[in-house]
């Protein structure tokens, strides 16, 4: 960070950087995502209980599209949001996958171990809670609604306890919430696909290939792959398999490795060097054409794993969630639908079914012997980490709305928002009581 700010420092300074650098370093808070994402909810859920609900609500359900020719892709804003929007989302998701998976604490599998079975725990009670409770019922579909877990909500709450939180406890709470992600995309890839149109289907396997292709014969416009990913896209969406898992496979296909390794990087920037020492610089066109390629030769040096990473996260973080919320998480809420039977399973399923499943088999994974207590964790800090893992807030409200309709899916988004609030507060306070407290030097 230190040398980030040494850099920074070297930049021409303009008026405006005066109002724009507390933005910037706002934007680079960990847990500012889960502030704007929180903002956003309570908004929607204000508008959604005032005066203008009615146009609100009206507001999401605005048909967007065009025509080419016969063809028509014309749907509810919702609709562009919850299945294009979110495509974004989840190619982030898959990139944050992968780089746990390729240098991450997912890469060694003892070490993996631990949240990996938590995470599996974390997913099968809820749903075996919820299975319970709606057994030959209507909501009976919404049993993937209770498996994910927040990581936005989460990483904020455990910013909030600041130096309570012991490294190892975040890293495996991390770990758990990547893990549950993988489980979440294979239930929405597997439980909640339509009937498959196999000409699209093939359309978009075509698109995979071809960007396969063009990685193992070593092309690197990044143009070019972004078109081929919304040409998945598209074929995903008419496929019958749920869109966002086009961003998924993306993701994970992205390479994790840079396109130009740091010597030659340096080797360009020592030329350079000697270009403009030499008075190279009074020549326009070499200096531009020098300048050029060591832009081009920085940028390759960066993998195009951690370009789309750094660059999607902000607007991941500060619109596409916020906005999924505006258009998703505005329910009108009546003082019955928190008895309603599925917003009972899905809030149940959420407070009781995480920290059990998340403790049961963190104690089952650790008492064979296949994982060991990380240094700094007890089973407080496991119980309290796996009940705020029951902040399920955007994955559960994606999964409602692929499940369930309405009234179902109001009630299952009344459930979402009470068992998560009740989670969130509860794991905090389990986290505060049960960890030491922070020494001040």
């Amino acid at each position: 960070m230190a040398h980030s700010n040494e850099i920074d420092s070297l930049w021409p300074k303009a008026p405006i950087d005066t109002l724009i650098d507390p933005f910037k370093r706002f934007l680079h808070i960990e847990s500012a995502g889960g502030i704007a994402l929180l903002i956003a909810t309570v908004v929607a859920l204000v508008l959604a209980n005032s005066s203008v609900a009615d146009w609100y609500l009206a507001l999401w359900k605005t048909k967007v599209g065009f025509t080419l020719g016969s063809f028509q892709m014309i749907h509810s804003l919702q609709h562009w949001i919850n299945d294009g929007l979110m495509a974004v989302f989840f190619f982030v998701v898959g990139l944050e996958v992968k780089r746990e998976i390729v240098m991450g604490e997912l890469q060694d599998i003892r070490q993996a171990a631990l949240p990996l079975a938590a995470a599996v725990g974390g997913m099968a009670v809820p749903a075996g809670i919820y299975l319970l409770l709606q057994y030959d019922s209507p909501g009976v579909l919404g049993w993937g609604i209770p498996m994910a877990t927040d990581i936005a909500f989460v990483v904020g709450i455990l910013a909030v306890l600041g130096s309570r939180i012991s490294n190892s406890l975040r890293v495996m709470l991390l770990s758990l919430a990547i893990a549950d992600d993988i489980g979440a995309i294979l239930v929405i890839a597997v439980g909640y696909s339509a009937g498959l149109n196999y000409g699209a289907l093939a359309f978009a396997i075509a698109g995979i290939l071809v960007m396969l292709v063009f990685m193992k014969v070593g092309v690197r416009n990044v143009g070019i792959y972004i078109f081929l990913m919304i040409m998945v896209w598209f074929g995903f969406h008419e496929s019958g398999i749920h869109a966002t898992i086009a961003g998924v496979i993306c993701g994970l296909m992205t390479p994790a490795r840079s396109w130009l390794n740091e010597g030659v990087l340096s080797d360009i920037v020592n030329r350079t060097r000697i270009f403009v020492q030499g008075g190279g610089w009074q020549n326009t066109d070499a200096k531009n054409a020098a300048l050029r390629m060591m832009e081009v030769a920085s940028r390759k040096s960066i993998s195009p794993l951690e370009r789309f990473e750094t660059g999607l996260h902000p607007w991941v973080g500060f619109v596409i969630m916020p906005v999924f919320a505006l258009a998703n998480a505005g329910v009108p809420i009546n003082a019955a639908d928190f008895t309603d039977p599925v917003a009972t399973a899905v809030a149940a399923s959420l407070i009781i079914g995480k920290p059990a499943g998340i403790i049961l088999f963190s104690w089952l994974i650790i008492k064979t012997g296949i994982a060991r207590m990380p240094a700094g964790i007890s089973w407080g800090a496991i119980a309290g980490g796996g009940t705020l893992a029951g902040v399920g807030f955007t994955m559960a409200i994606f999964i409602a709305s692929l499940a369930l309709e309405c009234p179902q899916l109001d009630a299952a988004k009344v459930g979402v928002l009470a068992g998560s609030a009740l989670c969130a507060s509860a794991g905090a306070v389990i986290l505060i009581i049960t960890l030491p407290k922070p020494t001040h030097e």
